[in-house]
């Protein structure tokens, strides 16, 4: 397969060959009387057109105008700088690429497993602050973070999430010149135009910029964090058709008023799905850096259960197993309790069914966990729960785990 127009270029050649003759004579008297006849006829008639017409310009771009009383020509500059160039020159410096060296089983010696894009968001002292995704640095011995101009410094991971896939790394402040500006992700509205900026294939194509809009807010992403087969989490995310590819992954979302409204993530990759890049909006990312910059890790308070959501199993053990009256359909099965934890403290036992937390119904592990994790550790929560079949009240103190649980 050739050029669109390759078939077009053949057939003419074709009607060409044996007519060239009488044609070109006809053809240049034609272009010559054409000629003379615009060199005089088109400045009376430009006159009367509703618009001016540009006759010529420099690199600066110029517009010529005639004014009617003088008939003289004078060059008006026009800035062709755009709102997207100079957010641009503004933030770009601020997103770096990512490196994640990991050990190459030789020697000790260490070799790059990944790319990946970050945002500077904090300059103190002789520290830096990159923020990027946690898959990005997983698995790394080593990280390195390249600058706009192509410079290598290493990086420290203070810490990761698996579960909100973010990550932050500290670098020594003296080559940072540009730090990023956080926006307000929950004033985000679809069709808003956005801006992603990242290392899209790796160093190669670092500080690539494309251009979109904001496709939908609050979109769920089912998250299998372990591996089970099982959705743990529905990661919340900002939609946009901005071009994300592989490497743009921890780069910016940057909304018109030069703010990051949202950290890129993941694509939807599908032959045939087109254009569905996922960003994680920043109200959500922040609490979670700062988490992670200060105590490395994300402290998120815990119950000490094993669950399993109800609509999970079949009917025979909801009325046999759990004795469970007919009308209860969803809710949070008790699969164990860890000893001495704060679910233990309160009363839950094996096989109670959860169907209310902290003043909220929840149907499924993904909205008990969204509920637990909006409280704070430290907090006195009350639940209610199905035990024999009969309803009943508790109260707990909610803890701490330092990884992922509940």
């Amino acid at each position: 397969m050739g050029y669109y127009d390759q078939d077009y270029e053949n057939y003419n050649a074709k009607r060409q060959k044996g007519n060239r003759g009488g044609w070109f004579l006809a053809g240049l008297v034609g272009a010559i009387l054409g000629g003379l006849l615009m060199m005089f006829a088109f400045p009376a008639f430009s006159r009367f057109l509703p618009y001016d017409m540009e006759l010529g310009g420099d690199e600066t771009q110029q517009q010529a105008e005639t004014t009617e009383s003088t008939g003289s020509i004078k060059n008006v500059s026009v800035d062709v700088n755009t709102a997207i160039t100079g957010i641009v020159d503004d933030v770009s410096e601020a997103v770096v690429g990512v490196v994640n060296l990991q050990d190459a089983g030789f020697w000790s010696e260490t070799g790059e497993a990944g790319t990946g894009s970050g945002v500077i968001y904090k300059k103190e002292g002789q520290n830096a602050f990159v923020v990027t995704n946690h898959h990005v640095i997983a698995g790394a011995s080593q990280v390195e973070i390249s600058l706009s101009d192509g410079q290598r410094v290493p990086a420290e991971i203070l810490g990761s999430d698996v579960l909100t896939d973010l990550a932050v790394l500290r670098v020594d402040s003296e080559k940072i010149t540009k730090v990023a500006d956080f926006g307000d992700s929950d004033k985000v509205k679809p069709g808003e135009p956005v801006i992603a900026i990242g290392n899209p294939l790796g160093l190669q194509f670092s500080g690539s910029v494309t251009q979109g809009i904001i496709s939908g807010t609050e979109r769920a992403i089912p998250i299998d964090e372990n591996g089970d087969g099982q959705v743990d989490w529905n990661a919340e995310v900002l939609q946009t058709d901005a071009a994300i590819n592989p490497g743009n992954s921890g780069g910016a979302l940057i909304n018109m008023d030069g703010k990051v409204i949202g950290i890129n993530s993941m694509k939807i990759a599908q032959s045939a799905v087109e254009g569905i890049g996922l960003s994680i909006p920043v109200n959500h990312a922040i609490p979670i850096i700062a988490d992670l910059e200060k105590y490395s890790e994300v402290r998120r308070p815990y119950m000490g259960i094993g669950m399993r959501s109800l609509n999970e199993i079949s009917s025979y053990h909801k009325e046999q197993t759990l004795k469970l009256p007919e009308e209860i359909s969803s809710g949070v099965i008790v699969m164990s309790v860890e000893p001495l934890s704060p679910a233990a403290q309160g009363g839950l036992q094996e096989f109670d069914v959860i169907t209310e937390f902290a003043g909220e119904e929840v149907k499924d592990i993904i909205e008990l966990r969204k509920v637990l994790y909006n409280q704070d550790v430290g907090d006195t929560i009350e639940f209610s729960f199905y035990r024999n079949g009969e309803k009943q009240s508790g109260k707990m103190k909610l803890g701490e785990q330092d990884m992922m649980g509940s």
